[in-house]
């Protein structure tokens, strides 16, 4: 047989086959190893997430803007399935380029390991344990692409006729099978703390003061509007969470300091046991276009957040409440609204009559009326720092969104629909109107350029939650648009003009068009 010092170099070579399947199962071990070891030291650790996570918080605001207003709810998935792709791609330039040689492959293995580990390094919410996942990957990923090269392009071999095909297939079948049990094994043992049983012990949430009874007429969902109360499987979601955080009560701690007389720490049980009281409140995301569905209400359970921050005696000077969520998340609310026990800020257990659901922060979250959800709404939170707007800066603060953030006054049309068709003559309109902590007065409805009409309004409820309307209008044959305007109870009347959602929230009229027959 010819020795490696015999053959001409251009005739050792894999095929193609071989050399992608070879950067595809190096992939596939560091992604399982990875994922295995961060099961035990912390699951945002698994180098997928934290890359994933990383480019979520570094994405620019264009980006993250685009991708709410587009996607929706379905902008993790597609940034998950785009990095997977990515990753892939890389995976076979890796294969690809190493045919003759595994050198250049294992650079880009070492590359993209190190990328993992620089993820994890820079997380706030993971210690420096949590560094052996992305190193266990990029070492079992290059170790696998090198041993599964050699088994493919043996130094004493001159080319494929003396590759051992059943000894390569039955090492990248190992290697499969291994990556997939590792990654199930991860899996479980990341997401197994139990934060679902935990919820279910909590047991009834029993207010020591409950939201006034609702009146019959608090929506008109009969008619087409939402109902006042969303399900709590219906209430929007939009966060940075790629991972919903899963936290036992017997794990969480809420600690307030900072610029604080005193720090104080809180325990699940410190909270369950005091008090409790309900209140109805309608939260907003910033994000929510002129006639978006981003705003949802529910009646929420837990505790004066003024108490707790009576106990550690915030001090004068202090200018933002600085939350931070355990996954690292954070948000800045102005420490006065914070402060303002008329404000009705909470830190809520509870939702719509239990324990609040996992994705919408269990064990304990933030709810402050009237400021939309960026800095008020803090999901999974564990700390409240008290400081100066200067001294920290939070996560959308620092992408060019507002410091202040106050609802703004708006309304839609919910049914029917834009571009609707309906029998002409007299069309029934619904819809909804928000401004939290001011209160809806007034709802104007007009087709074309016609006159202002004013809609009949539902109950008020509390000037911290949305209202209902509904109004019949006179729809002859053709296309029409159909215009809503709202007035709060301070007197203003929400502008016309159209303003994007950065920095402070839209603007605008919410038109349909109706198609009329």
């Amino acid at each position: 047989m010819s020795t490696l010092q015999d053959a001409p170099p251009e005739a050792r070579r894999l095929s193609l086959p071989v050399a992608t399947l070879i950067g595809l199962l190096a992939l596939a071990a560091a992604l399982g190893v990875g994922h295995l070891v961060a099961g035990f030291v912390g699951y945002t650790a698994s180098p997928f997430i934290a890359v994933a996570n990383y480019v979520i918080d570094h994405s620019p605001t264009a980006i993250v803007k685009w991708a709410e207003r587009t996607l929706g709810t379905w902008d993790k998935p597609v940034l998950k399935l785009g990095l997977a792709v990515v990753l892939v791609l890389f995976a076979l330039l890796a294969g690809q380029l190493s045919r003759r040689t595994p050198r250049a492959g294992q650079v880009l293995v070492f590359a993209l390991g190190a990328a993992g580990v620089a993820a994890v390094y820079v997380r706030s919410d993971l210690g420096q344990v949590s560094l052996l996942a992305p190193v266990a990957a990029l070492v079992a990923g290059l170790m696998v692409f090198t041993w599964l090269h050699r088994i493919a392009l043996p130094v004493d071999v001159v080319d494929e006729r003396g590759f051992d095909r059943r000894k390569f297939l039955r090492a990248g079948v190992g290697v499969a099978a291994g990556s997939g049990i590792a990654a199930v094994v991860g899996q479980v043992a990341g997401t197994s703390s139990d934060a679902e049983d935990s919820r279910a012990a909590v047991g009834p949430l029993v207010p020591a003061r409950t939201a006034p009874p609702l009146p019959a007429d608090a929506d008109f969902a009969k008619l087409g509007s939402p109902p006042f109360i969303t399900p709590n499987a219906d209430f929007y979601r939009i966060d940075t969470a790629l991972v919903v955080p899963q936290l036992r009560t017997e794990d969480w701690r809420l600690k307030i300091h900072g610029m604080v007389d005193r720090e104080v720490t809180f325990s699940y049980a410190d909270i369950r046991s005091r008090p409790l009281v309900e209140r109805r409140v309608t939260l907003t995301c910033v994000s929510n276009e002129v006639g978006g569905p981003l705003i949802s209400n529910a009646a929420w359970i837990g505790v004066d957040l003024a108490d707790l921050l009576d106990e550690a005696g915030v001090q004068p000077g202090a200018q933002q409440m600085f939350a931070t969520s355990v996954d690292g998340w954070t948000c800045g609310t102005p420490a006065n609204v914070a402060l303002d026990r008329t404000r009705g800020a909470m830190l809520a257990i509870g939702m719509n009559g239990e324990p609040l659901p996992v994705e919408h922060g269990f064990p304990a979250r933030i709810v402050i009326p009237g400021l939309y959800g960026y800095v008020s709404a803090t999901k999974w939170v564990e700390s409240l720092e008290f400081t100066r707007w200067d001294a920290r800066q939070a996560y959308w603060l620092s992408r060019g969104w507002a410091e202040q953030a106050p609802i703004k006054t708006e309304s839609r049309i919910d049914t029917p629909k834009g571009f609707a068709g309906v029998t002409a003559g007299k069309v029934r309109l619904t819809g909804t109107a928000w401004a939290q902590y001011t209160g809806i007065a007034k709802v104007e409805v007009r087709l074309d350029q016609g006159e202002w009409r004013e809609a009949t309004l539902s109950a008020e409820v509390s000037k911290d939650t949305w209202r209902m309307w509904w109004i019949e209008l006179d729809v002859p044959k053709g296309t029409h648009q159909a215009s809503v305007r709202a007035t709060d109870q301070d007197g203003y009347t929400q502008t016309e003009n159209r303003a994007d959602p950065v920095p402070d929230g839209a603007t605008g009229w919410h038109s349909v068009t109706l198609d009329a027959r």
